[in-house]
């Protein structure tokens, strides 16, 4: 689950991501809540809350925001108040975690992608398919998981790369946003000091390209 707010002059809204867009979508608005479905199987894909600050108070922030119990409960209640079925759960998994790439593997149908092995917890692996040209064994990196909003605004779902599963993306510095980040493509390949398997630290990553 993802939440994206936005209060301007033209607009207040909150927008909670469930699943990746379909090919075809509609939506069905009651009120404050929009419900944003799949016209293939109905599945609901998200919702929009217009005028949110009305009935969350204490919203904060712009773009993309992490949405507490409480917030989350009156949240939940005007699903209900609309007549939609779905609820929301709280997600407090960090999305930006230290990876490490045990072992790489070429892709079968392309000269520059390599299938990977990468850690992103204890005893925990992910397949992520990986493009980038210092990609190497035995590294340790920051993996954007499943869910994870990036600083562009991108999302990551799970996906593939020319027929291969890819569950994540292997970031560099710029497309995390770092300070005076190289702008060549690459991998971000972090000091020893960082731990595997733990959220990715943003304040001591912009300390690496001083």
């Amino acid at each position: 689950m993802i939440a994206s707010y936005n209060k301007a002059a033209m607009g207040d809204n909150l927008i909670v991501i469930l699943k990746p867009d379909a090919a075809s979508q509609d939506s069905t608005n009651n009120g404050s809540v929009v419900r944003i479905f799949n016209t293939e199987n109905n599945e609901t894909i998200g919702f929009n809350f217009i005028n949110a600050s009305e009935f969350v108070t204490d919203l904060d922030g712009v773009g993309e925001i992490k949405l507490t119990d409480n917030q989350i409960k009156i949240l939940n209640q005007k699903i209900v108040e609309a007549g939609f079925d779905d609820q929301l759960e709280i997600d407090n998994e960090p999305k930006f975690v230290v990876g490490y790439v045990k072992s790489t593997t070429k892709h079968p149908d392309s000269d520059h992608l390599l299938i990977t092995e990468t850690e992103v917890e204890d005893d925990k692996t992910v397949q992520i398919v990986s493009g980038s040209p210092n990609m190497t064994d035995n590294i340790k990196v920051v993996v954007a998981k499943v869910g994870a909003m990036m600083p562009s605004g991108l999302i990551i779902w799970p996906g593939e790369l020319r027929g291969v599963e890819s569950n994540g993306m292997i970031c560099s510095g710029r497309e995390l946003g770092l300070k005076n980040a190289p702008t060549k493509k690459g991998a971000l390949i972090l000091p020893d000091d960082f731990v595997v398997g733990t959220e990715f630290d943003f304040d001591k990553g912009n300390q690496i390209f001083k």
